[in-house]
C-alpha cells in the first residue's frame, strides 16, 4: 500500500510539472520505477499505460483552457505514434546508452537557446501565427516518439524545445499541443509493448496509482499554463531542459563526474535559473506582453473574421 501511495504522489507531481511545462511525466515516473527494481521495458510500458489516461485528461483540460493548436497535434502526433510503436516493439533489443548522452547535448543546446531567448527577448512575436510545417513536425514526431518509448520519456523534452525554438507558437500552446498529442504516442507505445512483451512485468496496480495521481493534477496544470505569462513560462521551460540534460551529461560515461562536481554544477545552474526567471518576471511587469491569441489572428482565423464583418455590414 505504501508503494501505491508513493506512486500516486509521484504521478501527481510528475503530471503537474508535465502539464505546466510540457515535459517530465515519463522521465520522473520511469526513474522511480527503475529505482525500485523494475526492468526498463516493463517500466516504460507501465508509464505509457498510465499516460493513456493522464494525457487524455491533460489534453481535455488544455483544450478547455484554449491551449491547443489542433493542426500541430495531428501533424506531430500521428508520426509520433508510428515512432513510439516502433520504439516499444524493439526496446528489448536496443541500447540507448550511447544515444542518451548525445541527445542530451543536443537538447542542452536547445534549452540554452530557449532560456536565453525568452529571458532576454520575451515572447518571440515575429513568427507567431505562421503555421508550423509538416516537413518539420513529422520527422520531429517520429524521433520524439521513438525516443519516448525506448527511453521511458522524451516526447516533451524533444518536442517542446524544438517547437518553442521555432518561435511560431506561444509557449502555452506549445505545451498544450505537445501534451494533447502525447495521447496518441502513449496509445501506440502501449500497443507496441503489449505486442512485444505481453503483460509480463507490468503491475496494473502501479499503472492505476500513477494514473490516479496524474488525473488529479491534469486540470490544475492546464489552468496554470493558461495564466503564467509567456515570458516567464519560456524561462521556466528553458531552465528545466538545461538542468535535466546537464544531469544526464554529468552522469554519462563521457564525464562520469563525481558527486562533489555534480552538486557544485547543480547549485550554479539553479542559481542562474532562479535569476533568469526573476529577471523575466520583472521585465514582464515592466512591459506586459500582448496575448498572441487575442491580439493577432492566425491565417485560418482571418477569413472567418472577414466573413463575419461582411455579414454584419
Amino acid at each position: 500500500m505504501r508503494t501505491l501511495i508513493l506512486l500516486a504522489l509521484a504521478g501527481l507531481g510528475a503530471q503537474l510539472v508535465d502539464g505546466s511545462l510540457g515535459m517530465a511525466y515519463g522521465v520522473t515516473s520511469t526513474t522511480l520505477l527503475l529505482a525500485i527494481g523494475t526492468n526498463p521495458a516493463a517500466a516504460s510500458a507501465t508509464v505509457h499505460l498510465a499516460e493513456i489516461g493522464t494525457t487524455l485528461a491533460s489534453g481535455a483540460a488544455h483544450w478547455r483552457f484554449g491551449n491547443v493548436d489542433w493542426r500541430v497535434v495531428i501533424r506531430i502526433g500521428i508520426p509520433g505514434a508510428v515512432g513510439a510503436f516502433a520504439g516499444a516493439t524493439f526496446l528489448s533489443s536496443l541500447s540507448t546508452e550511447v544515444a542518451e548522452p548525445v541527445m542530451a547535448v543536443l537538447l542542452l543546446g536547445l534549452g540554452l537557446y530557449v532560456l536565453g531567448r525568452f529571458t532576454f527577448l520575451g515572447l518571440p512575436a515575429g513568427n507567431l501565427g505562421k503555421p508550423l510545417r509538416k516537413r518539420f513536425l513529422s520527422p520531429l514526431g517520429v524521433v520524439a516518439g521513438f525516443l519516448d518509448a525506448t527511453g521511458g520519456g522524451g516526447w516533451g523534452p524533444v518536442g517542446t524545445p524544438a517547437i518553442l525554438a521555432s518561435g511560431r507558437l506561444e509557449p502555452r500552446k506549445v505545451i498544450g499541443s505537445i501534451d494533447t498529442s502525447e495521447f496518441l504516442v502513449s496509445v501506440a507505445a502501449s500497443a507496441g509493448f503489449l505486442v512485444g512483451l505481453g503483460s509480463e512485468g507490468i503491475d496494473f496496480g502501479w499503472v492505476a496509482a500513477l494514473l490516479a495521481g496524474g488525473l488529479v493534477a491534469a486540470p490544475v496544470a492546464a489552468w496554470l499554463v493558461r495564466h503564467v505569462p509567456p515570458r516567464v513560462l519560456g524561462s521556466a521551460v528553458g531552465g528545466i531542459i538545461v538542468v535535466t540534460n546537464v544531469r544526464t551529461v554529468l552522469r554519462s560515461d563521457w564525464l562520469a563526474a563525481g558527486d562533489a562536481v555534480q552538486w557544485a554544477v547543480y547549485a550554479l545552474l539553479y542559481a542562474l535559473w532562479a535569476a533568469a526567471v526573476g529577471y523575466s518576471v520583472r521585465e514582464h511587469r515592466r512591459t506586459p506582453e500582448p496575448r498572441a491569441d487575442r491580439d493577432a489572428a492566425t491565417p485560418e482565423e482571418e477569413p472567418a473574421d472577414a466573413a463575419g464583418a461582411a455579414a454584419s455590414g
